[in-house]
């Protein structure tokens, strides 16, 4: 008998965001520098607090804490969502190791192997690891470029429902998109969720990046539909804190709730003095979230207007979060990025992007497309034009198109 893996661990594929990394490590490696376009790793710069509160820590054993966070940072998180008009308390938040485990943790808590989730596509493809692992069936309804990503109707979402359905996930602002759901959408969405029986998924990490007139509208409002509402929130984007790997998993129903907090205890604690940096960073101001939003708003802004502006490109202007998911007029795009990262550079500069197939469940789709993410620096982002324009220019011309 041979040695042999698991078959949970065979399913998970490498990430499609990162699957292109050996190729920018060896463009990086002729002194090709590369814009990256291809990852939701924000440039601004993280408030000094977190920093100067880690600094200030005065315990002298670095300790595991309680398994539900410290409660200086949950009482700020209450206090956040407080302001926010969301009325939770602090037994419905639990701290946990950024989105990602929020992500394991409520996907081992609510689903078996073989049940349903009902979700849009193209979605964040990182979900897909966990979908994977836990043999969680992917229901998907197709949004389209053309109508800007945004849900076509009722009925599409109610046709991919069926017996085996448990949830309907999605991402409000959209990472890959940039859309923002509707009143509406919501509307069909806590639908659904009442005549079937659904829990809601809903990942509001970027809650404060909205550009257009609509507005990120938290499904914590929906107090009718507080036994099924589960919200994933996290630090890393608002508040440029990506490597704190803080987040939490907030919800009104008690039975779940108290299923995640075994989890939290199977692992023990979350990291003490990323608690103690993310918890000064809920003191804040507003005005340091406006400003995070429109330094990305101008970005938006120079990113649509390039776009807009090249020949066979379809693309809407993003509403919301730090991406834009882009109909290019090629066959491949993955093919197409590998190209720039091996073949082409302007003054040994290239780009990176993440492609499209692989933020899609239905095989075979968004191979044309491709996710940009604008969270690079105003002229680095005007340059990545430059050479993604080019670029794509000389690309057809080899490959005939």
């Amino acid at each position: 008998m041979s040695l042999e893996l698991s078959k949970r661990i065979q399913r998970l594929k490498t990430s499609p965001v990162r699957k292109l990394v050996p190729y920018g490590e060896e463009a990086t490696k002729k002194g090709i520098k590369i814009h990256h376009l291809n990852i939701g790793q924000p440039d601004i710069d993280t408030p000094r607090v977190f920093f100067d509160a880690i600094s200030k820590y005065e315990g002298k054993v670095l300790k595991y804490e309680h398994s539900a966070g410290i409660m200086p940072l949950r009482e700020k998180m209450k206090s956040y969502y407080d302001r926010l008009g969301l009325n939770y308390s602090i037994e419905d938040i639990l701290v946990v190791n950024g989105g990602s485990e929020a992500l394991q943790f409520i996907f081992t808590a609510l689903f078996d192997e073989g049940d349903e989730v009902l979700i849009g596509e193209p979605y964040y493809a990182n979900y897909n690891s966990f979908f994977d692992v836990l043999n969680i069936k992917r229901n998907a309804i197709r949004t389209y470029a053309e109508d800007g990503y945004h849900f076509r109707s009722l009925e599409d979402m109610e046709s991919m429902i069926t017996p085996n359905t448990k949830a309907f996930m999605f991402s409000n602002p959209s990472n890959p998109t940039g859309v923002v759901c509707t009143k509406e959408e919501l509307d069909n969405i806590a639908y659904l969720a009442k005549k079937y029986d659904l829990y809601i998924i809903s990942d509001e990490v970027y809650r404060e990046f909205v550009y257009g007139e609509n507005k990120a509208i938290s499904f914590g409002t929906y107090k009718e539909l507080e036994d099924r509402v589960i919200i994933i929130d996290s630090i890393s984007k608002r508040y440029s804190a990506c490597g704190a790997r803080i987040g939490c998993v907030v919800s009104k129903n008690k039975e779940f709730m108290s299923a995640i907090f075994r989890q939290c205890q199977a692992r023990l604690s979350v990291p003490t003095l990323e608690m103690v940096g993310a918890a000064a960073l809920y003191d804040l101001p507003d005005n340091y979230l406006e400003s995070a939003r429109l330094e990305y708003k101008n970005r938006k802004n120079i990113l649509f207007a390039e776009l807009s502006s090249m020949e066979g490109v379809v693309t809407r202007e993003p509403e919301g979060a730090f991406y834009s998911f882009v109909k290019l007029p090629i066959l491949d795009g993955e093919d197409f990025a590998i190209w720039l990262l091996s073949n082409f550079n302007i003054n040994n500069e290239t780009v990176m992007f993440a492609p499209g197939e692989g933020f899609y469940a239905t095989e075979g789709l968004g191979k044309n497309e491709v996710r940009i993410c604008y969270a690079i620096e105003s002229e680095d982002l005007k340059r990545a034009m430059t050479i993604l324009r080019l670029g794509l220019k000389e690309y057809k011309r080899l490959k005939g198109i």
